[in-house]
């Protein structure tokens, strides 16, 4: 199973969208800490061009790709996460699944806010294009677990992804914190 992130900070009033390089939070309210965050789907107008058959498509895609995984894993809801990756994407996989087992154990991460830092389309000998995303994750503490807010984690992606039935798929992708951001 993926740990959560590390206990962070964030979810103020929503930011209206992406314009500034931040993925909109979508505002909500609070919650109990034994309830569900109610954490809104990501807003595909925060991620214009996503559906371009473009460099600059596929880099938007997975960015919405990246805020849905967590969406998914603050709500217990996998749903939007299917078709999103292809079965070739075993840490695709692995975080859907993730996302189900945490919605069993009630264990849900709390509501996260991702700050764009750095993205970049690359050449690739596998996939259409590959897509290297430097993001900052805040959580705001209201998990199970709670705990105070902290600084946010620093966190690289790299996904390969393929343009596919006219729309951008992740079909192989490595995640981790970061040094950088």
């Amino acid at each position: 199973m993926t740990t959560p992130p590390p206990t962070i900070d964030i979810s103020g009033p929503s930011d209206g969208g992406g314009d500034d390089g931040a993925a909109s939070d979508g505002g909500g309210d609070d919650a109990s800490p034994s309830a569900a965050p109610d954490v809104p789907a990501p807003d595909p107008a925060d991620y214009p061009g996503m559906d371009e058959n473009t460099n600059e498509g596929a880099v938007q895609a997975f960015r919405f790709y990246i805020a849905t995984v967590y969406q998914a894993h603050s709500t217990g809801d996998s749903a939007p996460l299917a078709g999103m990756y292809r079965e070739t994407c075993e840490s695709c996989a692995g975080l859907e699944q993730d996302v189900q087992e945490l919605e069993q154990g009630d264990d849900l991460w709390p509501a996260t806010t991702i700050v764009d830092v750095w993205s970049d389309p690359y050449e690739s000998e596998s996939f259409d294009v590959e897509v290297s995303y430097g993001f900052r994750l805040s959580t705001d503490g209201r998990s199970n677990g709670g705990g105070d807010s902290g600084d946010p984690t620093a966190m690289t992606a790299i996904a390969g992804m393929d343009w596919e039935d006219g729309r951008w798929v992740v079909g192989g992708m490595q995640i981790g914190e970061s040094e950088h951001g």
